[in-house]
């Protein structure tokens, strides 16, 4: 691998190194803002004041999050191995709606797609070891899925029965 391909995939990819922690710090602010600013332009007032101002911070982060793709597609051994990989596949959904958004209408409301980017923090911050924790709850969701669908069929029918009893 040449030197500065190296030296890219350090800081992109190893979190465990200053420039690479730095980068993924940098870049999930940068995805919590890009999120802000689409949730801002949802809102009528912002949009009417600051629309333009939005749309342009929309570009740029996307612009962004392109370069970072290439790059981190650039750096690697194996760049179809990343596209096809979990966060490969996230990274790439989190640009689609955007450059769709050109052709199609509608589809800039999936930019919140982006926040599922913020599943890197579990990278940066070393939760991965907590994943099996997860496991559990799911399990403990699922032998419990009968209780849960009798609690929330009463739910159901309390609200129906009270909604109606309001109606008279």
């Amino acid at each position: 691998m040449a030197p500065w391909r190296r030296k890219l995939h350090t800081i992109i990819f190893e979190a465990e190194t200053p420039g690479g922690k730095l980068f993924d710090v940098f870049l999930l602010w940068t995805i919590v803002f890009s999120i802000a600013a689409v949730l801002l332009e949802s809102i009528k007032e912002f949009e009417v004041q600051y629309g333009d101002i939005l749309r342009t911070l929309e570009w740029a982060f996307t612009i962004l999050f392109s370069v970072e793709f290439i790059a981190r597609i650039i750096c690697v051994e194996r760049p179809l191995k990343y596209v096809f990989s979990f966060f490969g596949i996230v990274d790439l959904l989190a640009l689609i709606p955007t450059y769709a958004s050109l052709y199609f209408a509608g589809t800039h409301s999936l930019i919140v797609i982006r926040a599922l980017r913020l599943l890197r923090i579990f990278r940066v911050l070393k939760l991965g070891r907590y994943v099996s924790e997860g496991t559990t709850l799911l399990v403990a969701l699922r032998n419990a899925r009968p209780k849960i669908t009798v609690f929330l069929g009463a739910v159901l029918l309390l609200v129906l029965i009270m909604g109606s009893a309001m109606n008279l």
